[in-house]
């Protein structure tokens, strides 16, 4: 993977994680401190989220408990996610915040450092239809 100190690209061609390795923006997670509306809590990560279901952008806003035991770079820095069909092909050559693991049902996510800020990766697999 080309690094930031490598990459010259125009300023209309695309990142090439997008470009050459085919990644697919999913959203960007903002740290909060303020509790929002409709908030999920997802205990295993000290994390309440908001927002998501709605955003026309994509923007995922994310409030920690005290005792969370996410990274601290995780919990203080905005992060883009983006969506990619093999996790752990893409996660060979990156720093791993975060090894991959199941938020929830039919998704698997890892966090890596890229550029000194967070980034998220998602897989997505079927979920059975249970009805």
């Amino acid at each position: 993977m080309r690094t930031s100190s490598t990459l010259h690209r125009r300023d209309h061609e695309p990142p090439p994680v997008v470009g050459e390795r085919g990644w697919r923006y999913h959203h960007l997670g903002l740290p909060t401190a303020v509790p929002r509306p409709d908030e999920v809590h997802l205990p295993a990560y000290g994390l309440h989220v908001s927002g998501f279901p709605t955003s026309p952008f994509g923007i995922e806003w994310m409030r920690w408990d005290e005792d969370s035991p996410v990274p601290e770079i995780v919990r203080t820095i905005p992060h883009l996610a983006f969506e990619v069909d093999d996790l752990d092909a893409e996660l060979a050559g990156f720093e791993i915040l975060m090894p991959p693991g199941s938020p929830s049902n039919g998704v698997r996510s890892a966090m890596i450092l890229a550029d000194g800020a967070p980034v998220e990766l998602i897989e997505f697999r079927p979920v059975p239809d249970r009805t």
